[in-house]
């Protein structure tokens, strides 16, 4: 390793992702601390096309990159300047992620310190009201002749760092480009002190964007290791890259247990609906098993999509699974099926077709009705969960009333509990839905011991 050289790269490319898109142009500045002691730039061919809007932002068009080398005939230079040298740039996961990507596509292997200078500008120069290159090279007096091409912005660079390198008494590039820290592996926008402040306790932690809003709600047994884990590895998928992109800022919610941190997410991201989570959004129902009274006075059981406002008996993630409860109160019950709608409109296989002939007793048609109805409701139980807290000072707990969950929170350690009802006054409500009620009914069977049951009378 030579010490404390750097390689500034700039790059220009077809797009904004490693795995798609290719490189039109890079620049590498080789400064040893001081000054810039080496300079290479090339155009590249990235064998294919050149979008208009990436024309428009550089000016590189197919004709320039025509006779251009291809990454693969420069890689060899490209990694010798690289090599042993710490490899900055301005938002440094978004060039290293392409060089690293051509590189290995050529065939060599690479690993290397980086230094991102939108960090350590944020460091060494707190305060200032933009960190994105072309303001702050008008705030700190930078020349920049060519912005959007890689020789251009790659020079601005090489300034910038030769003035962060002087002006940084307390040491904090040094601090960052130490092989241990976790600095350069965190999104640009991201100040560290938020990060290091993450407690390793259980706990849902959110990511926010630049103007506030929560764009990724998270749950972890470890908060810090976990969030950690979100920006290590080299991952190169637009999703990640853009995910990196939009966070700007951390908050934390430390949770008695895995479990409470669990349901915390499960309840944020069905409010908030951030725009990274993907995984859980998958689980919210669809369906519901709805029940009422014709004019004709006989009583319907039907499936069909969940609307707002509308009250439904039970909640489906799909039609298929709403239409075999309904078969089975049907055949369980004796239910005529001219009385079940089963979610379509035409004949399917779980359509039966009807007839206005042999209509059953109203009375006796409803009274099987209502007695289905009481089936499913009769099975709702309430109860409450309790379990170890944030600290020994108090335990945390769940309450589950009709068959849905209630609400969580946390009580004193020291409060007795006489009847398990007492724990609905210390839970903070939340919206139920059937997968929560799946995690918590999952979760009380395999720890019966931490479950108190109580009868509570259903609701009219």
């Amino acid at each position: 390793m030579r010490k404390n050289e750097y390689a500034i790269v700039d790059i220009e490319t077809t797009g904004g992702n490693a795995s798609r898109s290719r490189i039109t142009e890079i620049c590498i500045i080789i400064h040893d601390g001081i000054k810039v002691i080496d300079r290479w730039e090339t155009l590249v061919n990235p064998q294919k096309e050149i979008p208009l809007p990436i024309f428009a932002l550089t000016g590189i068009n197919n004709e320039m990159v025509a006779g251009a080398p291809i990454f693969d005939d420069i890689a060899e230079k490209v990694l010798e300047l690289l090599e042993g040298r710490i490899f900055v740039a301005h938002n440094v996961n978004f060039d290293h992620s392409f060089v690293k990507h051509e590189l290995e596509h050529a065939g060599l292997k690479w690993t290397t310190r980086k230094l991102c200078t939108v960090r350590a500008a944020r460091k060494v120069r707190p305060g200032l009201p933009s960190y994105s290159l072309g303001n702050l090279c008008r705030t700190l007096d930078i020349p920049l002749t060519r912005a959007h091409r890689a020789g251009g912005d790659a020079d601005a660079t090489a300034i910038l760092l030769s003035r962060l390198l002087l002006w940084d008494e307390a040491g904090e590039i040094a601090k960052m480009i130490k092989r241990n820290s976790h600095d350069q592996n965190l999104p640009p926008h991201l100040p560290q002190s938020e990060f290091e402040q993450l407690p390793e306790k259980p706990g849902v932690y959110y990511f926010y964007n630049q103007v506030g809003k929560v764009v990724y709600v998270g749950k972890a047994k470890n908060i810090k290791k976990r969030v950690a884990q979100h920006f290590s590895g080299h991952k190169i998928t637009p999703q990640r890259q853009n995910f990196m992109r939009d966070i700007h800022s951390i908050s934390h919610e430390v949770c008695g247990t895995e479990f409470m941190a669990l349901l915390l997410e499960c309840c944020e991201i069905r409010k908030l609906w951030p725009l990274h989570n993907r995984a859980l959004k998958k689980f919210e129902p669809k369906f519901g098993l709805y029940h009422y009274q014709a004019r004709s006075g006989y009583q319907y059981l039907g499936i069909g999509k969940l609307a707002k406002g509308q009250a439904c008996v039970e909640h489906f993630f799909s039609l298929h699974e709403g239409v075999n409860l309904l078969l089975s109160l049907a055949g369980e019950f004796s239910i005529d099926h001219r009385f079940c709608h089963y979610g379509v409109q035409d004949a399917g296989d779980f359509i039966i077709k009807s007839n206005t002939s042999n209509l059953p007793d109203i009375k006796q048609h409803n009274a099987k009705v209502e007695k289905a109805m009481e089936h499913i409701t009769s099975n709702r139980s309430s109860f409450g969960i309790v379990d170890k807290g944030r600290s020994v000072e108090e335990r945390s707990c769940i309450w589950v009333e009709n068959g849905h969950f209630y609400g969580m929170g946390y009580m004193p350690s020291d409060v007795g509990i006489t009847e398990a009802l007492q724990i609905k006054d210390y839970v903070t409500p939340h919206h139920s839905n059937r997968y929560i009620m799946q995690l918590i009914t999952g979760y009380a069977e395999k720890h019966p011991g931490r479950v108190l049951r109580a009868e509570v009378p259903a609701e009219e």
